[in-house]
C-alpha cells in the first residue's frame, strides 16, 4: 500500500481538471468546484452539500440533538420554530427538507406556507398533525435540512 502526502494536485493538461484514465473527474475555478455526475454530466458540490441542519425534540423539554451552520433555534409556542442560521444564505429561496415523529400522529409534516417567513438568516417552521385538519403540535424529534446558496 502507498500513501500520497501533497499539498497541490494541479492537473497536466489543463491546471483545475483532475482526470481518471481519460474521465475528467473534478474540476475546479473559484469558489466552485465540480465532479463528474451521471454519464457527461457535472455536478455541483457547492450546490448539493447541506448548508444548514438540525435534529431537535419539541415534546417535552424543548431541545436541539445535534446541528451544522445553526446560531440558535427558538421555541415560539405549540409546534412553532424559528431556525437562526450561523452563516446567512444568500437569497430566501432556499430549500427546507423536513421530518417529524410524534407516536401518537396520523402522521405529521412540517411545513411553513408564509414565504416571509424565510429570510437570510432565518427559518420559521411548523410541526403539524394531521388529524382531518391542521393543528400544530410538538413531535418527539424532528429534523430538518437547509439547501441553497450561503451568502
Amino acid at each position: 500500500m502507498s500513501t500520497v502526502i501533497l499539498d497541490t494536485i494541479t492537473g497536466k493538461s489543463t491546471a483545475t481538471t483532475i482526470t481518471i484514465g481519460s474521465t475528467p473527474v473534478v474540476s475546479a475555478s473559484a469558489n466552485s468546484m465540480t465532479i463528474r455526475g451521471e454519464g457527461s454530466n457535472q455536478t455541483s458540490i457547492q450546490q448539493g452539500l447541506a448548508k444548514c441542519w438540525v435534529n431537535f425534540q419539541g415534546q417535552d423539554t424543548f431541545s436541539t440533538r445535534g446541528s451544522f451552520n445553526l446560531a440558535s433555534m427558538t421555541d415560539n409556542g405549540v409546534g412553532d420554530y424559528t431556525i437562526t442560521i450561523n452563516n446567512d444564505m444568500g437569497n430566501n429561496d432556499y430549500s427546507i427538507t423536513a421530518t417529524g415523529y410524534k407516536p401518537s400522529a396520523d402522521f405529521g409534516f412540517i411545513t411553513n406556507n408564509n414565504q416571509s417567513y424565510f429570510t437570510t438568516g432565518t427559518a420559521r417552521i411548523e410541526t403539524v398533525e394531521h388529524d382531518g385538519g391542521h393543528k400544530q403540535t410538538e413531535f418527539d424529534q424532528s429534523c430538518v435540512t437547509i439547501h441553497g446558496d450561503l451568502a
